[in-house]
C-alpha cells in the first residue's frame, strides 16, 4: 500500500511536469507565432450575394476577358511647323518655315464590335498622318481615323481585321457609387496593364476640355471618377465592370505631377455610344442644343436667388437660335428633371442634352417657385436647324474654325498690299489650337496662290486635300512684316 502511494505520488508529480512544461514551450510557440504573422495579410475585396453572404472578389475572370479586346495605339505626326516671318535671315539657309521632327504619342482603345471600329480619345490620334493599332497577341495594323469628336474628347478608329474580340456596352446610367471596378490600358507603353478600383464619383465636371467658340464651351463633361490607377498611356482605354462590361473610356487624371494620385476619369458609356454611333452613320457627331445659360444651383445661389430648391441648373439667359426659349420656360427657372431623369448640375444637364440628336424631343422639368412644370422642347442645332448635319455640309473652313470677311482699298494701299482677305473671328478649330493666328490677320496668299477675295479664299481651300499642308502668308495691320503660318488640313 506504501509502495502504491509512492507510484500514486510520482505518477501526480510527472503530469503536474508535463503539464507546466507543455504550457511553457506553448507559451514559447505562442510568442514565436505572434512575431512571425505582424506582417499584415493581405487584403481581400469582398462582395455580398444574394442571399447576404460575404464572399471574396474574382477580378481574374473580367480581366481576361477584357484584356484582348483592348489595344495599344501608336499615333505620329510628321510635322509639327507653327509660325515664323519670312524675312528671317536665316530662310535663305534653312528655308522659309521652321519644321521640327515628328511628334509621337501613345494610349489605348477599345475594340467595340468584331469588324474591327475602335474608340479611343481624340488627344491620343489628334491630327496624327500615322495611327498604327497593336493587338494583345502583338499583330500590328495601320488604322483609319473614322471620325473625332473634340467635345468629348473621343475618336473611332478601324482597322482591316474581321473576328476580333470586342466589349460590349454597358448601360452606366446603372452603375453605382461604390461598385468595384477595372482600369485596363497600357500606361508608360507597359501592354495590357490591369487596375482594381472603385467607382468614387458620376457626373463630374474637371474643366479640363476647352471647345467652343466666342458663343461659350461646348465640352461634355460628366465623367466617371474613379480611383483606380490611371497613368500616362491609360487614355482610351476600357473602365469595365466585374462582368467585363464596358462603362467608360478613361480620358484624365487629376495629378500635379503626371502620374496618378487616387482620382481617374472616364466618359461613360452612354455618352460614347451615342458618339461611335453618330460617327460611323453620319460622319459627324449630331448635337442638339437647348440653348440656355446655366448655372449649378447650390445653397448660396438658391439664398441668392430665392430658389425653392438646393440642386439642379439655374436659367439665367438665353443663347441666340436657343430651343428652349418661347416654350414656357422663364428665366430664373431652375431644370430639375430631363426625360425623368433627376438634374443636380450643370454636367448632369449637359449629359442628357448631349445625348440627344437635332430634332429629338425632351420633357423638359422646372422649378418655379416651388412648383413644377414640364415642357417639351424639340432641339435644334446652334444654327437653329432640326435636320441632321451632314458630313458634305462640312468645308474646309469650318474644320479650321475661320470666318473672313473682305479688306477696304483704303486699307490694302494703306498696308501696300494688292489684295487679301481679313480674319474676322476664329473659333474652335485647328488655327486656334495649332497656330498663334489672330483675328485681324490679313491673308494674302494661301500656299503662294494670291488671294483677292473671300470667294477665291474658299474655292483654294477647296482644293487642298486633306492631311496635306497649308500654308497663309499675310500681316497684320499694325506689323508689315511678313508672317506665315503653316498647319495640316
Amino acid at each position: 500500500m506504501k509502495r502504491f502511494g509512492s507510484l500514486f505520488l510520482a505518477a501526480i508529480l510527472g503530469s503536474l511536469i508535463t503539464i507546466a512544461s507543455f504550457q511553457f514551450l506553448n507559451d514559447k510557440d505562442e510568442n514565436v507565432s505572434l512575431h512571425f504573422q505582424s506582417t499584415p495579410a493581405a487584403k481581400v475585396a469582398y462582395s455580398v450575394n444574394e442571399k447576404g453572404e460575404a464572399i471574396p472578389i474574382n477580378f481574374s475572370d473580367a480581366a481576361e476577358k477584357v484584356m484582348p479586346a483592348v489595344v495599344h495605339i501608336r499615333s505620329q505626326q510628321k510635322i509639327t511647323n507653327v509660325q515664323q516671318r519670312s524675312n528671317d535671315p536665316l530662310s535663305d539657309f534653312f528655308g522659309p518655315y521652321n519644321r521640327q521632327g515628328p511628334s509621337q504619342s501613345s494610349g489605348s482603345g477599345v475594340i467595340i464590335n468584331p469588324q474591327g471600329y475602335i474608340v479611343t480619345n481624340n488627344h491620343v490620334v489628334q491630327d496624327a498622318d500615322l495611327v498604327e493599332v497593336t493587338l494583345i497577341d502583338n499583330r500590328t495594323y495601320k488604322a483609319e481615323v473614322i471620325g473625332t469628336d473634340p467635345d468629348t474628347d473621343l475618336a473611332v478608329l478601324r482597322i482591316s481585321e474581321k473576328d476580333l474580340p470586342f466589349l460590349a456596352f454597358e448601360d452606366s446610367d446603372k452603375s453605382r457609387i461604390g461598385e468595384w471596378v477595372l482600369a485596363v490600358g497600357n500606361p508608360f507603353n507597359l501592354t495590357s496593364t490591369v487596375t482594381a478600383g472603385i467607382i468614387s464619383a458620376k457626373g463630374r465636371s474637371i474643366n479640363i476640355l476647352r471647345t467652343g467658340d466666342e458663343n461659350g464651351n461646348t465640352a461634355i463633361e460628366s465623367f466617371i471618377q474613379t480611383d483606380a490607377a490611371i497613368n500616362p498611356g491609360n487614355s482610351g482605354g476600357a473602365l469595365v465592370n466585374l462582368q467585363g462590361g464596358l462603362l467608360g473610356i478613361n480620358t484624365a487624371i487629376a495629378s500635379q505631377t503626371g502620374s496618378y494620385s487616387g482620382y481617374g476619369f472616364a466618359v461613360p458609356s452612354n455618352i460614347v455610344n451615342k458618339i461611335v454611333e453618330d460617327i460611323i452613320e453620319y460622319g459627324v457627331v449630331q448635337r442638339g442644343w437647348l440653348g440656355v445659360n446655366i448655372q449649378s444651383v447650390n445653397s448660396q445661389l438658391a439664398r441668392q436667388f430665392g430658389l425653392a430648391v438646393n440642386e439642379g441648373a439655374y436659367i439665367a439667359g438665353f443663347a441666340e437660335n436657343s430651343s428652349a426659349k418661347n416654350t414656357g420656360i422663364k428665366e430664373g427657372d431652375v431644370v430639375v428633371e430631363i426625360d425623368g431623369v433627376k438634374i443636380r448640375t450643370n454636367a448632369d444637364l449637359i449629359e442628357q442634352i448631349g445625348r440627344h440628336r437635332p430634332g429629338d424631343r425632351v420633357e423638359v422639368t422646372i422649378d418655379r417657385k416651388g412648383k413644377k412644370f414640364t415642357y417639351p422642347i424639340i432641339l435644334k442645332t446652334r444654327s437653329g436647324d432640326e435636320a441632321i448635319v451632314k458630313r458634305e455640309k462640312l468645308d474646309g473652313i469650318a474644320s479650321l474654325g475661320i470666318d473672313v470677311e473682305e479688306v477696304d482699298e483704303r486699307t490694302l494701299k494703306m498696308l501696300d498690299l494688292k489684295s487679301g482677305v481679313r480674319v474676322k473671328g476664329l473659333s474652335n478649330g485647328k488655327l486656334r489650337r495649332y497656330t498663334n493666328l489672330h483675328e485681324g490677320f490679313i491673308i494674302t496668299k494661301v500656299n503662294d496662290e494670291p488671294i483677292s477675295s473671300v470667294e477665291q479664299f474658299r474655292k483654294e481651300l477647296k482644293k487642298i486635300r486633306s492631311g496635306e499642308i497649308v500654308i497663309f502668308s499675310g500681316t497684320y495691320p499694325d506689323d508689315k512684316e511678313e508672317f506665315l503660318y503653316s498647319f495640316r488640313m
